[in-house]
C-alpha cells in the first residue's frame, strides 16, 4: 500500500540528521508537523499535487536549534530599552545613554544595559560619568554578564546606600579608599537598587518575550529553556508572560522554564515549587526544572574556586569566590529535588561550584539511584580535571555556552590575569569533556551574550570569536562542526526533555531550519557567516529571511 503523500518536502540537500544511524540525507518528507521520511530520491514519491517543494539548492537543512540557557522575556524587554550592548567605547556608551534618556523625558528610571566590565579601569565605572549624562533622575544599567550594575549618585540615594551600608551576604557595594559607593554593585547587591526599580507589567513581560520570541525564530531557535522562572533575590519573574503565551497559543517555541531556587529558603520551598511546576504547564510550556545558582562569575571574583584568587601582582589573596547555596545543603535540596521527578540546572561557574554541584547529583544518585531525571551544569568556565570524568559517571549534561571560550578583554585583562597559569588552562575545556563521554547542550545566557547559535558553533570549532585575529584560546578543546551543531541541537533538546526533537528521523516533530549555505563546505572561520533562512515549527514556517 503505497504512503500518501506529504504536505512538505525538502529536496537536493545535504540534510544533517543528528541521527547516528543515518546521519546524512538529501531528502526529507513531512505529514501532519512529523517527519515521515528522510533519505534520497525514493522520499520523491511523496510528492503530490499539493506537497510544497522546498528546493535547498545544496543549503544545509538540519533540526531546529535549541538553547538550553537563555533568558528570553529579560532579553526581550532589554531591546525595547537603553541598549549599550555591541560596544566597548565608554564614549559610544554616554552617547547612548544621553539620546535614550533625551528620548524618553517621562521615564522615571533610566533602565538597560549590555556594558563590558572592560570598558573601565578594574571593571568599575563611575556614578559621576553617570551623574554626567543624567543627573535628574536615576539610571540603572546592568553589564554584560547581568552580575553587576552600574548605577549613577540619584539611584544610590533612592536606595539609602552609602559609606554606612554593609556588603548583602552574596554581593559587594565597591567603594572608594574613604569608603563611599562608587556607583558598581556586584552580585545580590544588586538588588538593593533593583528592588527601586518601577515594576514591570504584565504587558511587558509579555511584549518582551513575543519580541525575543521573533528574534529567536529568526536565528533558528525552536526551543529553549528559561534558566529563571519565578525569580526571588533580585531577579525578575517572566512566568506570567510565558502561560499567558502558551494559553492563547502566541508561544511557538517549545519552552522549559527553570523555578528559581531561592537562595534564602531551604527545603521548604519545594511544596511552592511543585505547585509551580503544575500551575505553569500548559500546552508548549513544561515547568519541570529548578535553577540553583552555585556561585557567580569570574571577572568581579565571585566565581566559587578551590584556590583563592590573585591580586594584581600575582600573590593569593582571601578570596577564593562565593558559594551561594551551603555545599552540604545542596547535596540535600538535589536529593529532594530528584526525588520529587525535578531536573536541576546548576549555574556553576568555578571549579569548586562545579565540584559542589557534582557531589549533590552523586549524592541524589545515591539515594534515589539513577533517574531520567538529566542535571546539567551550566557555563563551566572553570573545571578542575579530576572532575572531568565525572560528568559521565554521573549522567551530568555540560550545558556550554561557547561564545565565551576565546580571547577577550574581559578573559585577557579580568581573568586570566586572576587565576593564574594553571586554572587558567582549565577553562572551557569542551573537549576534554567530550573526549570524557560527556553529553554535551548548548546554551547563549542571553542577554548575557549573543543568542546566535550559528556565532556560539563558530567558536567551539575555531576557539575565537568572529571576524577576530586572535590566536586561538586552549585550542586543544575546540569541537569539530558536527559535535558543535549536534550540542545545539540533539544535545539541548535532550536536556529539554524534547525527545522527539533535535534530530530528524522519522515520527520526529518538524522543527527544522534551513541554513542559507552548507557551513561544512567552507573555511572554519567563516562559519559565523553563515545565516538562517527558513524556520519550521512542527512542520509551519516561522521565519524566512529576507530577500536581499
Amino acid at each position: 500500500m503505497s504512503q500518501p503523500a506529504a504536505d512538505l518536502v525538502f529536496t537536493n540537500g545535504p540534510v544533517l540528521t543528528t541521527d547516528p544511524a543515518r546521519t546524512r540525507a538529501t531528502t526529507l518528507a513531512v505529514t501532519d508537523g512529523r517527519i515521515t521520511a528522510v533519505g534520497h530520491d525514493e522520499v520523491k514519491d511523496l510528492i503530490g499535487t499539493r506537497t510544497e517543494v522546498v528546493d535547498l539548492h545544496g543549503r544545509l537543512l538540519l533540526p531546529g536549534f535549541q538553547d538550553a540557557h537563555i533568558h528570553a522575556v529579560m532579553g526581550g524587554i532589554e531591546l525595547g530599552e537603553c541598549d549599550l550592548t555591541g560596544t566597548t567605547d565608554p564614549e559610544e556608551y554616554a552617547r547612548r545613554i544621553r539620546t535614550y534618556a533625551d528620548a524618553h523625558p517621562d521615564r522615571e528610571w533610566i533602565t538597560g544595559g549590555g556594558w563590558s566590565m572592560e570598558s573601565f579601569e578594574g571593571g568599575i565605572p563611575t556614578r559621576q560619568f553617570l551623574d554626567t549624562l543624567v543627573p535628574d533622575r536615576p539610571v540603572y544599567l546592568l553589564n554584560r554578564d547581568h552580575h553587576g550594575a552600574w548605577v549613577n549618585t540619584r539611584a544610590l540615594d533612592i536606595a539609602g546606600i552609602n559609606a554606612a551600608t554593609p556588603d548583602p551576604q552574596d554581593g559587594r557595594i565597591e567603594r572608594d579608599p574613604a569608603g563611599a559607593p562608587v556607583g558598581m554593585l556586584q552580585e545580590g547587591a544588586v538588588a538593593l537598587v533593583g528592588a527601586h526599580l518601577p515594576p514591570k507589567t504584565g504587558a511587558d513581560r509579555l511584549a518582551g518575550l513575543l519580541r525575543a520570541q521573533e528574534l529567536l525564530h529568526g536565528l533558528g531557535i525552536t526551543a529553549w529553556q528559561d534558566a529563571l522562572l519565578c525569580g526571588a533575590d533580585g531577579y525578575p519573574d517572566p512566568s506570567d508572560a510565558y502561560l499567558t503565551a502558551a494559553r492563547d497559543r502566541t508561544l511557538t517555541a517549545s519552552v522549559t522554564g527553570a523555578l528559581w531556587w531561592r537562595r534564602s529558603v531551604g527545603e521548604e520551598q519545594i511544596p511552592d515549587l511543585l505547585h509551580n511546576r503544575q500551575r505553569l504547564t500548559h500546552g508548549n510550556l513544561r515547568c519541570s526544572t529548578v535553577k540553583i545558582m552555585q556561585d557567580g562569575v569570574a571577572e568581579n571574583h565571585t566565581a566559587a574556586m578551590t584556590a583563592p584568587y590573585l591580586d594584581g601582582c600575582g600573590c593569593a589573596t582571601g578570596n577564593s569566590g562565593l558559594s551561594f547555596v551551603d555545599p552540604e545543603a545542596l547535596k540535600q535540596y538535589v536529593t529532594a529535588l530528584d526525588a520529587a521527578d525535578f531536573q536541576v540546572h546548576f549555574h556553576a561557574l568555578g571549579d569548586r561550584a562545579v565540584r559542589e554541584a557534582l557531589d549533590a547529583v552523586a549524592a541524589a544518585r545515591a539515594a534515589n539511584g539513577n533517574r531520567d531525571t538529566r542535571p546539567h551544569l551550566a557555563h563551566l568556565q572553570v573545571v578542575h580535571p579530576e572532575d572531568i570524568h565525572r560528568f559521565r559517571q554521573l549522567g551530568a549534561t555540560a550545558n556550554i555556552q561557547a561564545l565565551w571560550a576565546a580571547h577577550e578583554p574581559q578573559m585577557d585583562e579580568l581573568t586570566i590575569p586572576f587565576l593564574g597559569p594553571e586554572r587558567s588552562a582549565w577553562q572551557y575545556p569542551f573537549g576534554d569533556l567530550l573526549r570524557a563521554g560527556t553529553t554535551l547542550a548548548a546554551g547563549s545566557d542571553w542577554p548575557v551574550s549573543s543568542p546566535d547559535p550559528l556565532a556560539g558553533i563558530h567558536v567551539s570549532v575555531n576557539r575565537t570569536l568572529p571576524g577576530a585575529a586572535d590566536k586561538p584560546f586552549l585550542p586543544e578543546q575546540a569541537l569539530d562542526l558536527t559535535t558543535a551543531l549536534t550540542a545545539y541541537t540533539a544535545g539541548s533538546a535532550y536536556v529539554n526533555h524534547l525527545d522527539d526533537a533535535g534530530s530528524l528521523r522519522p515520527g520526529n516533530r518538524a522543527d527544522l531550519v534551513v541554513l542559507d549555505r552548507d557551513p561544512f563546505s567552507v573555511p572554519p572561520e567563516a562559519i559565523a557567516e553563515t545565516r538562517v533562512h527558513l524556520t519550521y515549527i512542527d512542520g509551519e514556517r516561522v521565519h524566512t529571511a529576507p530577500t536581499a
